[in-house]
């Protein structure tokens, strides 16, 4: 089944203990923040102690339910813009709630190298995210199998990985 619209951000209304996503690629395409990237580019930074925005205020809602929020981006240095860009806001996100979590595979082998980009609810729905190279979404589409091996790869990205805090000390992002 394929989602959008509605039946997707029904997803992250009504999970009951936990939303997990992978990222595995270095740059996203995303209409919606290209003006966001050019002000990047241009050298604007927010301030990720008072910048706040809906998605951040859902994250405060997501943790006062009691509910987790989290990811883990696997990535390569040097860092894409993309991801200095994505990890500016990757700070007041992380101090609204959502644990997220880095796997550089930079000096190593990726553990989850065949693994592509999914979202997990409640650790019994995947949704997987589906992209073409340039990093433009062509699709979300419910995996109609067992949950199970995306349990077994959360699990490898959260033993690999480090909190996102401590990545970035003493990094230019």
């Amino acid at each position: 089944m394929l989602l959008d619209g509605e039946a997707w951000q029904a997803r992250f209304r009504n999970f009951r203990t936990e939303a997990w996503r992978l990222e595995t690629l270095p740059a996203y395409k995303v209409p919606q923040e290209a003006e966001e990237i050019r002000s990047f580019l241009a050298g604007e930074r927010i301030d990720p102690h008072t910048y706040s925005n809906e998605y951040t205020e859902d994250l405060k809602r997501v943790r006062r339910e009691g509910k987790a929020k989290g990811r883990v981006h696997i990535v390569t240095r040097p860092l894409s813009t993309y991801l200095r860009y994505e990890f500016m806001y990757y700070r007041p996100h992380a101090r609204a709630g959502e644990d997220i979590r880095i796997m550089d595979v930079t000096d190593r082998v990726n553990p989850l190298a065949d693994c592509q980009d999914f979202w997990m609810f409640d650790r019994t729905e995947v949704v997987l995210m589906n992209y073409e190279p340039d990093g433009t979404q062509i699709s979300r589409k419910v995996h109609e199998g067992d949950a199970t091996p995306f349990v077994d790869y959360q699990r490898i990205a959260l033993t690999e990985s480090v909190p996102f805090e401590e990545y970035v000390k003493g990094l230019d992002v």
